[in-house]
């Protein structure tokens, strides 16, 4: 069986705005990606983008 191909979903200004307050507070690249329901690769991808720091927390 063939696997479905995934699409990107856009980054909301309310999404950008949570993961810039989470990651102020320090919380770990899982939580917040489990919180904006996003995996991991692609919190901190856009995250590095903005200038954000994630690398110290795993």
């Amino acid at each position: 069986m063939a696997k479905r191909a995934k699409k990107r979903r856009a980054w909301t200004a309310t999404e950008v705005r949570e993961l810039r307050t989470l990651a102020k507070k320090k919380t770990t690249a899982g939580k917040i990606a489990k919180r904006l329901r996003r995996t991991e690769g692609a919190t901190r991808q856009k995250a590095f983008s903005m200038g954000l720091s994630l690398d110290s927390r795993s």
